[in-house]
C-alpha cells in the first residue's frame, strides 16, 4: 500500500518470487480520509521491519490497474490470476473496460504472502481501511482476468502473456523544430520608479500568499520547524521548509522549491537553470554539509508535440541536467505533464479556434539533510548594528529583465518588453558562495538571509523589513541614472542578501574576498537600532531620497491581493479586519508573559533510565476515523512520564482495549469523518449510540482517580458528550469559524484561573500556540458558562481577550478557546498545544528560550495529579 500525494512509484518483489503464491489486495482511499486510514496501515507494516507483510506496491494513476497491476506483476516476475468481481466499483453497469482502466487514482495495489494476508486484513479493519483481495499471482507470468460478476457469463477478458503487454516497445522518435522567439527592448524611459516599485510588489507573483497558507495544517505532527511564516508578525515569507526527524533529536531536512517559467517563453534552458539556482538560493540560509546532500526533484510540463516546443522542452532538460551534474547535484525522483495544451471553439464564432500553450516549465524541490534545524537563519530583519550586503551572482552580464515581474507589470500597462532574460551564473562560483553562506550559518555569522527571486532586490529587502517590522534605508551604487536604478532594484538574476552583524562584516568580506568574490558584493547600507525604527522604507542615491513610504502603506499594496480573494472567498468581515491590522504599523507583534517556570532542558539518557524505572500510568491516547494528532499527543504524554497506548474506537468496540485499564484518555485532533461539518459530533455519536461504549464512557468520565482531554476534534466530540461529565453541563458546542474557513495560525492565548490538572500554577501567562480547526467557534445554546470553568482564550497584541479577527481565529465570544469542568479533571482545547513541545517547534519563539517549550508544564500537571491522587 503505498501512500502520498504523488504517483508512479513502484517498488519490484524481486527475483525468485514466481512460484510463492501471492495475493494482490487493492486499498482504497476515496478521499484524504480514506489516505490517513491507508497511511496508518503502512506505517504499522513497515515498523514490523523484517516481518513487513508488503512484498510490492504500486499506486494507481494514468490507465488505472491496467498499469498498475500488471507492472506490478511484470517487476515481480510472476504472472496473476485475477477477479473482475473482485474490485471495488461504485457503479454495477461498469464495463470489465471501464473498472479495469478508469484512472480514479484513489487506489493502490500491493503484494502479500498467503501467510501475510489474514493479519494484514485484521490490521485494515482496525484502522477502518477499505482493502479487497482481487487475484492471486502465479508462476505463468500469464495476465488473467476474468469476468465472475454475478449475472454475467463467466469468461476470461484478459489473457496475454506480459511480455506481450510490457515487453520493450520501440524507442519513440520525434521530428522537432526550434521556433527562435527574441524578446523586444522598449526601455526603461519614462517609467516612473514609484509607480513600478508600488505595481512590482502589488502583483500577485510577488505579494503575500497568506490566503493559501493559513488555510492549510502545517503543523501536525509536532515536528515543523520552519513554515512559511516568519517573526513574530508572521510573515509568509520563508524562503524553505525545516522539519525535525525526530521528536528528541536536533537533526532535521530542509525543503525548498524553484521555478522561472515566464522565462522558457524566450530562452528554456535559462529558466531551467534559473529554477534550480532558485532552489539553492532559497536554502542559503540552512546549514548543509555539502551540495551533494542536496537531491531534487523535477516536475516538468510542456505543450508536447505543439510548434517549437519539443525543442524548447529538449533543450531544457538537457540544461538541467548537464547544470546539476556541474554542481554535483542529482535528480533521482520526476514526473511530467507534457499535454499543456488546449483549443476551443466559441458557439458565436464557430469557425474561429482557439487556443492556449503552456511554456515549457519545471518545478523543482530540493531536499537536503541537516545536521541541526538549530542552524538556520530566516529573512527577518533584526534590530542590531549590523550590515545588509547583496551578494549578486551575475554581476557583470548587467541587469537582464526580460521576463522579471517588471516586465510582465509594464507589458499589462504599456505593452513593455526589457530584452534578455536572466540566466545562472557559473556553477562554481554558485557553489562557492553558498558553500560561504552554510559555514556562516553554523558559524552564527549571520542575522538573516534571503534570497533575490520574484519582483527583485526591491521586493526582496521590502520583505525582510516587513518580517523584522522594522523601517529601512538602501543605498543604489552612485552613478546609477533614473532608469538604471529601476532596473537595479527590479532585476530578477541570482543572488542573497545577507545581514551581518558589525562584528563579523569583517570576516564575512575576508571570506569573500578569499575566493574571489568581492566584485560581486554590493554594500546597501549599515543598519542600526535607531534607523530601523522608522516607520518608511525609502531608496536613496548619494544622499537624494529617490522613494520613501510607510511600511504599512506598503504592506496593505503587498497584501490587497490576497486580502480581496479571501474577501470573496471567506467572510468579508474578517478579511477587511485582517487586512485593517496590516495597516496599523504600531501593533504590537507574538510575546510571552509566564507566571511559573518552564522546563529548562529535554529529557536526557540518563532521565530516560529514571523513567524507564517508574511505574508509568497508562494513558489511552485515542482514536477515531481521521485523526492525525496521535503521534505527538503520546510524545507529549510519555515525555511527562505517562505510559501512552494507542487504541482506536475500533479497539474499544471489539473488547481488544478497555478504557477501564487507563488512568487517562486524551481525544485527539485531525479530520475525523473527513472533517465535515459537524464531525466531532459524528464520533460523539459513535459512542452515544453504542450502548457498551457509552457505559465505558460514562463509568470513565464519571471516575474522581481518572482525567481526560480533548483538543481540536477531540474538543469537539467531548463537548458533545457533557452530559456524561460531571460539571460540564454548561459547557459550549463548537461550531464552524467566523471566517467560514480553515484556520492554520500561531495565536496568542492567555490561560484564565481554573480548576484544570493540566494548567495547574499557569494562571495569568500569555503564550503563543497552534491553531489549526475548521470549527472551533464556541456557542453557548441558552446555557450560562461558569467563568471558573474557562482555561484558555485568545488575546489581542495588548494580552486583551477578543473576538476580532484574525487574533482570535474562530470568533468565539470572549475569545474562549478552552473550557474544564468542575472538579477540573477533564479539559477540552480547540488549539494545539501539543505541538508545540520544543522552542524549535515554535515559528517564532522569544530570544533565550531552550530545552523544552513552556506548554510541556501542562502534561508534566497531568503526572503530578496522578501521583497526587494516587
Amino acid at each position: 500500500m503505498l501512500i502520498g500525494l504523488g504517483g508512479g512509484a513502484a517498488s519490484s518483489m524481486g527475483s525468485g518470487q514466481s512460484d510463492e503464491n501471492l495475493d494482490y489486495a487493492s486499498v482504497q482511499r476515496g478521499n484524504p480520509e480514506m489516505e490517513r486510514r491507508a497511511q496508518e496501515v503502512i506505517d504499522r507494516c513497515w515498523a514490523m521491519g523484517a516481518r513487513n507483510p508488503i512484498k510490492a506496491i504500486h499506486d494507481v494513476g494514468a490507465g488505472g490497474l491496467s498499469n498498475a497491476i500488471p507492472e506490478l506483476l511484470h517487476d515481480g516476475g510472476v504472472g496473476g490470476h485475477l477477479s473482475l468481481a473482485a474490485i471495488p466499483t461504485a457503479d454495477p453497469t461498469m464495463s470489465p473496460l471501464m473498472i479495469w482502466c478508469n484512472e480514479a487514482q484513489e487506489r493502490y495495489v500491493l503484494g502479500l504472502a498467503d501467510a501475510d494476508l489474514a493479519g494484514f486484513l485484521s490490521l485494515c479493519e482496525r484502522e477502518q481501511c477499505p482493502v479487497a483481495s482481487v487475484g492471486r499471482a502465479t508462476a505463468d507470468q500469464r495476465l488473467v482476468l476474468e469476468d465472475d460478476r454475478a449475472g454475467q457469463a463467466k469468461a476470461s477478458v484478459i489473457d496475454m502473456r506480459l511480455e506481450d503487454l510490457l515487453g520493450k516497445p520501440p524507442s519513440m522518435h520525434r521530428m522537432a523544430t526550434t521556433v527562435s522567439s527574441q524578446p523586444k527592448d522598449d526601455g526603461l524611459a519614462g517609467v516612473s520608479l514609484s509607480n513600478a516599485l508600488e505595481s512590482v510588489l502589488a502583483h500577485p507573483t510577488v505579494g503575500s500568499k497568506a490566503f493559501l497558507i493559513h488555510i492549510g495544517d502545517r503543523s501536525v505532527g509536532g515536528l515543523s520547524v520552519r513554515d512559511q511564516m516568519v517573526g513574530p508578525y508572521q510573515v509568509p515569507v520563508s524562503d524553505c521548509a525545516i522539519s525535525l526527524r525526530d521528536y528528541e533529536g536536533d537533526g532535521g531536512t530542509a525543503m525548498a522549491m524553484g521555478e522561472r517559467t515566464p522565462l522558457a517563453i524566450w530562452n528554456s534552458a535559462a529558466s531551467v537553470r534559473m529554477a534550480i539556482g532558485e532552489v539553492l538560493t532559497n536554502l542559503a540560509g540552512v546549514a548543509i554539509d555539502e551540495m551533494s546532500r542536496i537531491k531534487l526533484s523535477a516536475n516538468w510540463m510542456a505543450a508536447a508535440g505543439q510548434p517549437g516546443q519539443d525543442a524548447k522542452l529538449r533543450g531544457a532538460v538537457e540544461a538541467a541536467s548537464e547544470f546539476a551534474i556541474a554542481l554535483g547535484l542529482s535528480i533521482p525522483v520526476g514526473k511530467d505533464s507534457l499535454s499543456m495544451h488546449t483549443q476551443w471553439t466559441d458557439a458565436q464564432q464557430p469557425d474561429a479556434v482557439h487556443q492556449v500553450s503552456a511554456p515549457v516549465s519545471l518545478i523543482v524541490s530540493g531536499f537536503a539533510p541537516v545536521a541541526s534545524v538549530k542552524q538556520h537563519v530566516t529573512p527577518e530583519l533584526k534590530r542590531e548594528a549590523s550590515s545588509l550586503l547583496l551578494v549578486d551572482f551575475a554581476p557583470g552580464s548587467g541587469p537582464r529583465l526580460g521576463g522579471s515581474v517588471l516586465s510582465q507589470v509594464l507589458s499589462q500597462q504599456e505593452h513593455h518588453g526589457l530584452g534578455d532574460v536572466p540566466d545562472a551564473p557559473a556553477p562554481e562560483a554558485l557553489a562557492n558562495v553558498l558553500a560561504l553562506c552554510w559555514r556562516w550559518v553554523q558559524d552564527g555569522r549571520l542575522l538573516a538571509c534571503h534570497d533575490r527571486s520574484d519582483g527583485g532586490l526591491f521586493a526582496a529587502v521590502f520583505e525582510m523589513a516587513l518580517a523584522g517590522h522594522c523601517g529601512l534605508s538602501i543605498q543604489v551604487p552612485d552613478g546609477l541614472s533614473d532608469e538604471e536604478v529601476l532596473a537595479w532594484l527590479s532585476n530578477e538574476e541570482l543572488g542573497v542578501l545577507l545581514q551581518v552583524p558589525k562584528e563579523e562584516e569583517a570576516a564575512v568580506l575576508a571570506d569573500l574576498s578569499a575566493h574571489g568574490l568581492m566584485d560581486q558584493v554590493k554594500h546597501l547600507g549599515h543598519l542600526d537600532i535607531a534607523s530601523m525604527q522608522t516607520e518608511h522604507l525609502a531608496v536613496e542615491r548619494a544622499g537624494k531620497v529617490l522613494f520613501k513610504k510607510p511600511m504599512s502603506k506598503l504592506t496593505q499594496i503587498w497584501s490587497e491581493v490576497s486580502s480581496r480573494i479571501e474577501s470573496l472567498r471567506d467572510n468579508p468581515e474578517c478579511a477587511q479586519e485582517a487586512f485593517d491590522q496590516l495597516g496599523d504599523w504600531s501593533r504590537q507583534g507574538l510575546w510571552a508573559s509566564l507566571t511559573f517556570e518552564p522546563p529548562t532542558r529535554p529529557i536526557t539518557p540518563s532521565d530516560k533510565e529514571a523513567l524507564a524505572r517508574q511505574v508509568r500510568p497508562k494513558v489511552a491516547i485515542l482514536r477515531e476515523q481521521g485523526v492525525n494528532g496521535q503521534r505527538e499527543m503520546a510524545q507529549s504524554f510519555m515525555a511527562a512520564g505517562f505510559e501512552a497506548v494507542d487504541v482506536t474506537m475500533t479497539d474499544l468496540m471489539a473488547g481488544r482495549q478497555s478504557l477501564s485499564d487507563y488512568r487517562g484518555l486524551v481525544a485527539c485532533g485531525g479530520f475525523s469523518y473527513g472533517d465535515v461539518l459537524g464531525a466531532g459530533l459524528g464520533w460523539a455519536r459513535s459512542i452515544l449510540f453504542n450502548p457498551n461504549l457509552k457505559a465505558q464512557f460514562e463509568d470513565f468520565l464519571a471516575d474522581p482517580t481518572r482525567f481526560a482531554l480533548g483538543v481540536c476534534n477531540g474538543c469537539q466530540m467531548l463537548s458533545a458528550l457533557k452530559t456524561m461529565i460531571p460539571g460540564a453541563s454548561h459547557w459550549p458546542a463548537f461550531r464552524h469559524n467566523r471566517s467560514e474557513q480553515f484556520e492554520a495560525r500561531l495565536s496568542l492565548v492567555s490561560i484564565d484561573p481554573s480548576p484544570s490538572v493540566f494548567f495547574r500554577g499557569m494562571a495569568g501567562s500569555v503564550l503563543p500556540v497552534v491553531t489549526a480547526h475548521g470549527e472551533g467557534r464556541a456557542v453557548f445554546e441558552g446555557q450560562t458558562l461558569d467563568p471558573m470553568a474557562v482555561a484558555l482564550r485568545y488575546v489581542d497584541s495588548t494580552g486583551t481577550p477578543t473576538e476580532r479577527y484574525p487574533d482570535n481565529p474562530n470568533g468565539s465570544v470572549g475569545g474562549i478557546t478552552g473550557v474544564t469542568n468542575a472538579d477540573g479533571r477533564v479539559t477540552i482545547l480547540m488549539p494545539h498545544p501539543e505541538r508545540l513541545l520544543r522552542f524549535e517547534n515554535f515559528s517564532w519563539a522569544p530570544d533565550g528560550w531552550k530545552g523544552k517549550s513552556p506548554w510541556a508544564k501542562m502534561f508534566d500537571n497531568a503526572r503530578e495529579w496522578v501521583n497526587e491522587s494516587g
